[in-house]
């Protein structure tokens, strides 16, 4: 089976992170998978545990020649994330996130993405009490939903890829405004 992605950069690689790492992995849908965490600690973890086929701790070097961006850090981190990434990132990059607040994620990532990029905003109901690299499990997303926020102008070929993405991960697809 073809892979739905050639690249995948995940900026955060925590429970939410490390279990699209696991389940992209299961079901072949990345021919490869870049990591981008803070500490060594994690990072060495990701790769130790092949969740990752590199890992770096700039966000712009993770996103380099990545066809998927997937945005799995805290809310309160989105705005430089994305001024750090949009420089970096593919002409024809698809960036998408994992916040339960859409308005701001539009707010502070929207801008800084450059012409070309599709943006889908998405938020997996999905979860643990548990969380670090270690903590992921590829099932996590299965019999879940997920909602995706695109505005009207974003491209309809990015969202039904990302749509396809989390169908193939067992999650449930449901479109909403981003209010």
């Amino acid at each position: 089976m073809k892979p739905l992605f050639d690249t995948v950069a995940l900026i955060g690689v925590g429970l939410i992170g490390s279990s699209l790492a696991r389940a992209l992995r299961k079901h072949g849908l990345a021919r490869r998978i870049i990591g981008c965490a803070r500490t060594p600690a994690t990072r060495d973890k990701l790769l130790e545990l092949k969740l990752v086929d590199a890992a770096h701790l700039d966000a712009g070097a993770a996103v380099a020649g990545a066809d998927l961006v997937v945005i799995c850090t805290p809310l309160s981190t989105y705005g430089a994330i994305a001024r750090t990434i949009g420089p970096r990132l593919k002409k024809t990059a698809i960036v998408t996130d994992v916040g339960s607040v859409k308005m701001s994620t539009l707010r502070d990532v929207g801008p800084h993405l450059p012409k070309g990029v599709a943006f889908v905003p998405g938020h997996p109901v999905a979860g643990t009490e548990h969380s670090g690299p270690e903590a992921g499990f590829a099932e996590l997303f299965r019999d879940r939903f997920c909602i995706l926020t695109p505005t009207p102008a974003t491209d309809a070929r990015a969202v039904e890829r990302v749509s396809e993405l989390w169908r193939k991960l067992g999650s449930r697809v449901e479109l909403m405004d981003p209010e």
